[in-house]
């Protein structure tokens, strides 16, 4: 189930390596503390939490609202982590840009740890990226996506697209063990200052549309490409947020095809199938409410804390002598909690 999302201005650059450094070893400390008192699957619960991971990003010291907090976090994380994932039981995989795309060897590569088919994890991961990049279209495009998961096969995936139009940038929190159907309503929470103009194949009232996608989708391609033909001649209402000028009729031709001689059994199916994208969606979601009358929802699915400074000096400069001490009491607590003095860790 997604349990949030979160909006964040655009910001270039990177965290200094003198910053980088402290926070893969803070980050490591705090997870190693979380693991040990609660368990793995109380991480993945509390990265899934957008205004959790925002602090764990400020409490790192990077900026306190910027895009760049979720990639140099998740960063931070998958660093500070290796070496102990094993011991741990929990792993990351994936990152920013052409990392992202590396998601299904990594979980794979974790296969002989895990006490579950790793196929199912990839799926995961796959589905979860398709879902917030085709079957809601909001105007952001992925380029982060970190799959974290345990041993058992539970995990949690943070991801993020941008919008250059706007300058902000979308943060996806999602827990596994929540997530009951991909296509039904997979969002519990959202965090965000606006809604958009945004197609959501998703929600519950896009079920009819849903079904008339999948029905569609076997048809003849010859026959979808005349109906998209038709649509561009039409004049839709207003509240329909949908640009049928940009979807060109001739290119669907090959993905129609594709559907045809698979005939997919349900949505599901049908959004994972390779190839399929946001404008066979979109394109499918037109022609279902011409065709059947069947409307999709165009409901937007929207629905910190300061420790150690930010690297911009807002609100204000990291203080690098407190932050090294707050590594060392981490380190040292921890230290303690295994000969049994809890006392520190409580603290």
């Amino acid at each position: 189930m997604k349990t949030g999302i979160a909006h964040l201005p655009l910001h270039g650059g990177k965290a200094p390596s003198w910053l980088f450094q402290r926070m893969k070893r803070l980050a490591r400390e705090i997870t190693i503390a979380v693991v040990s008192e609660y368990g793995p699957q109380e991480m993945l619960r509390r990265l899934s939490d957008p205004f959790w991971f925002q602090a764990f990003g400020c409490v790192l010291g990077f900026d306190w609202h910027s895009s760049g907090v979720t990639t140099t976090t998740c960063g931070a994380l998958k660093e500070g982590m290796k070496g102990l994932e094993v011991e741990l039981g929990l792993f990351i995989a994936g990152g920013k840009g052409g990392t992202s795309r590396k998601t299904p060897s990594e979980i794979i590569r974790a296969g002989g740890h895990l006490s579950c088919d790793p196929e199912k994890l990839v799926y995961a991961s796959r589905m979860s990226a398709k879902v917030d990049s085709s079957a809601v279209q909001d105007g952001y495009q992925l380029y982060h996506h970190a799959f974290i998961f345990t041993k058992s096969g539970d995990w949690a995936v943070v991801q993020q697209g941008m919008n250059d139009a706007s300058k902000y940038a979308r943060r996806y929190h999602w827990l596994g063990s929540r997530v009951a159907n991909f296509v039904v309503e997979p969002h519990q929470a959202i965090c965000c200052d606006s809604r958009g103009d945004t197609l959501n194949m998703v929600a519950v009232a896009s079920e009819e549309a849903r079904q008339s996608a999948v029905i569609l989708s076997q048809l003849k391609p010859g026959v979808l490409v005349g109906e998209i033909k038709k649509i561009q001649h039409l004049h839709l209402p207003s509240r329909h947020h949908v640009d049928i000028r940009d979807i060109h009729p001739d290119r669907l031709y090959k993905i129609f095809v594709k559907t045809y001689e698979q005939a997919p059994e349900n949505f599901e199916s049908l959004l994972g199938m390779e190839g399929v994208g946001p404008k066979t969606i979109r394109a499918l979601a037109l022609i279902s409410e011409i065709v059947y009358g069947k409307s999709p929802s165009f409901h937007d699915p929207v629905r910190y804390s300061f420790a150690h400074g930010g690297k911009d000096g807002h609100p204000y400069p990291v203080d690098r002598e407190v932050y090294d001490r707050t590594i060392e009491i981490f380190r040292n607590a921890l230290r303690q909690a295994k000969v049994g003095n809890n006392e520190k860790v409580d603290a």
